[in-house]
């Protein structure tokens, strides 16, 4: 029996919204959109593999509560959220004469997301949308909190703007369909939120973990509920980024830096490069003393134990020396007055903001993982 979607609330004042979590949602994703119209019509941007697996699925569930809708399936993959990719989506909504009072619907994983955000952010200087993430790694982050944006060929995400969605619908079920290694990328963003300030969370997820791979829809929806919950809390506090939502980057400065080394390709999937920097951010507390030797221990043995990347061996193909690393981490939308702000730890759970990193530290701590893959 199909149980009650459940619903997290992201509190922002006029502009607050639900993340609707459950299996089944896809179905009623009219009745659940409906209300939020001025007309009852939208247009959806997603890309070729989803609506392959769910377009069908998801026009039928709008039609069921009278939405039309019309859909541009644009190419998958990381370079997708770049310049041609926006072009082609925003000019396609004009041509489909989309208003200000309509609303577009982001159908896919996390590029979907950010490209589509950003195309309803500067259409028309703003249009409202709604997120239907595909992909684990989207429905636990990137389509919660409103950033939005594409990415450089001199880095990621560098482009872009703040603009929240009007709701989010994470349907569970969908997540049948993803790969193993999608599903492990996106479990990367989920372990983040326990090491970043739910210790309790990450010892359910070294207990749960497996389970939740397996495909145990109980777990599953515990940890996108929580993840969600995290998150939320975080963006009402602070949502443009100004102090505490930077806890969010875990990992991120490490993963964008080895992200642009391999071309935003294959070799290595966001949530992959999530999970291989918060483990080096550990390695690196842990070389500046701010955490105990065994926290970066027990966060590989976590990754390993559900069978993920996390270390810099575990990338193929050739990278930068430490050097390079550095430089290409130097281009992340965190630095501050010419310095890499680093998300670093004083222990499982107890995440915190350094502006000041030492990086000679980091750097002798690329350079021995680099030495690993030499062994």
């Amino acid at each position: 029996m199909t149980t009650a979607p459940e619903t997290v609330r992201v509190p922002l004042g006029a502009r607050a919204y639900d993340i609707r979590i459950g299996d089944g949602l896809l179905a009623a994703a009219g009745a659940e959109i409906a209300p939020l119209l001025a007309r009852p019509r939208v247009a959806i941007l997603t890309e070729e593999r989803v609506a392959a697996l769910h377009l069908a699925a998801l026009q039928a569930g709008l039609a069921a509560a009278g939405v039309a809708s019309t859909a541009l399936a644009l190419p998958p993959g990381e370079g997708t959220k770049g310049w041609v990719g926006l072009e082609r989506a925003v000019e396609w909504l004009i041509a489909e004469k989309v208003g200000r009072d309509d609303t577009i619907v982001a159908f896919g994983g996390g590029v979907i997301g950010d490209l589509a955000g950003f195309a309803a952010a500067i259409l028309r200087r703003g249009v409202g949308f709604v997120q239907i993430p595909t992909t684990l790694l989207a429905q636990v982050d990137s389509s919660v909190g409103g950033k939005t944006g594409i990415n450089s060929p001199l880095g990621k995400n560098l482009i872009g703007a703040f603009h929240q969605p009007l709701l989010v619908l994470a349907d569970t079920g969908l997540l049948a369909t993803l790969a193993p290694r999608d599903f492990l990328a996106g479990y990367g963003e989920v372990a983040k939120y326990g090491l970043l300030g739910d210790a309790a969370f990450f010892a359910w997820l070294e207990a749960h973990g497996p389970a939740l791979a397996a495909g145990d829809a109980t777990a599953r929806i515990h940890a996108i509920r929580r993840s969600c919950e995290m998150k939320a809390g975080i963006v009402a506090r602070d949502e443009t980024e100004q102090g505490e939502r930077a806890l969010l980057n875990l990992g991120h400065t490490f993963c964008h830096a080895l992200e642009a080394a391999t071309g935003y390709s294959d070799r290595l999937l966001h949530g992959e490069g999530v999970a291989i920097g918060c483990a080096l951010a550990f390695e690196v507390s842990a070389a500046l003393g701010l955490c105990a030797q065994e926290d970066p221990s027990r966060v590989a043995a976590h990754l390993a134990a559900m069978g993920m990347k996390r270390s810099l061996a575990d990338i193929p193909g050739d990278l930068p020396d430490a050097d390079g690393l550095i430089a290409l981490m130097g281009q992340d939308k965190k630095v501050k007055g010419g310095r890499v702000v680093l998300i670093l730890a004083r222990g499982v759970g107890e995440a915190y903001v350094e502006p000041a990193a030492d990086m000679d530290v980091v750097r002798r701590v690329l350079a021995e993982g680099l030495a690993s893959r030499r062994r």
